[in-house]
């Protein structure tokens, strides 16, 4: 099912604030369950990480994965992904292979053995 985005302040701080994360080398993943029957992404990547062009880049390649996976996560949680410095060297595979890590640690999906 096609997911809804975060928009408002409020909405990524109240992820921040009640929810559970996981650390990673390149990003950190906030969940939070809610009552909606869909999932709701917010990406940040902070200004203190390269210029517009790399951040642009880097939202896009976490969009990607996220989108690419988006049939296997459990659904009725407000998620947050939050990229690091270490993002701007990564590539798109491990910035994936990261998502899928997060998100099975936090249990929103299967793993395939």
């Amino acid at each position: 099912m096609k997911s809804s985005t975060l928009k408002t302040n409020r909405d990524f701080r109240r992820v921040y604030n009640r929810g559970k994360s996981v650390l990673m080398p390149s990003i950190v993943l906030y969940k939070l369950p809610t009552r909606h029957p869909i999932n709701r992404i917010g990406f940040t990547v902070s200004n203190k990480i390269g210029n517009a062009v790399t951040r642009n880049r880097i939202r896009r390649r976490l969009r990607e994965a996220y989108r690419l996976n988006e049939d296997r996560i459990k659904e009725g949680f407000d998620l947050v992904i939050v990229a690091r410095h270490k993002s701007v060297e990564s590539d798109y595979k491990s910035l994936e292979s990261e998502l899928i890590d997060a998100l099975s640690f936090l249990g929103l999906i299967e793993t395939e053995i």
